[in-house]
């Protein structure tokens, strides 16, 4: 996939196959472009809603697309593959939108923690200040022995389903 000129990867839908299945046609977050588009999403939400995080994805597209923050991923990408996704929070500084918190943190897609340019690129894109990263950075893989997805912690790449041995390489998708 090439957004702005570079290439990215992009990652299919690896959680549980109910939770795709409930994805309906026509489900999608809303897609955010520009900053007038983010400024229209944000005018129709409430100061407490803003106060939460938000599910996103950028889609395979480059856009931003946001949802609830308990929405599942899948419903948010309509079922497709994303070049990311996680959660994340917004306020306003000096009247400019700005990120205040963001993570790759999607068990759905475990999207690797490269996948921050397509973030950036989506953000810069809508108009809205943005730190220079994910401010929360989850590492996730799949392990080689039990099949499982794992969340690794502080560095222990050791599965805690079977206690094998992670790869240190990413590789939630097969």
């Amino acid at each position: 996939m090439n957004v702005s000129g570079r290439s990215l990867r992009s990652y299919r839908y690896v959680g549980p196959e109910d939770v795709r299945a409930a994805v309906r046609q026509g489900d999608t977050g809303t897609v955010v472009r520009t900053a007038s588009e983010f400024a229209g999403w944000a005018a129709t939400r409430t100061r407490e809603v803003l106060a939460e995080p938000f599910t996103f994805v950028i889609g395979l597209d480059g856009a931003l697309r946001l949802a609830p923050r308990r929405s599942e991923h899948v419903a948010c990408a309509g079922g497709e593959p994303v070049l990311s996704a996680g959660e994340i929070g917004f306020g306003a500084d000096a009247g400019r939108w700005t990120v205040r918190e963001v993570s790759n943190q999607s068990t759905g897609y475990c999207p690797d923690a490269g996948s921050w340019s397509a973030v950036a690129q989506a953000l810069d894109r809508a108009g809205v200040a943005r730190p220079g990263s994910f401010t929360h950075e989850v590492v996730f893989r799949r392990c080689r022995t039990c099949g499982q997805h794992n969340i690794v912690r502080e560095g222990h790449f050791v599965c805690v389903f079977c206690d094998a041995d992670l790869p240190e390489r990413w590789n939630p998708d097969p």
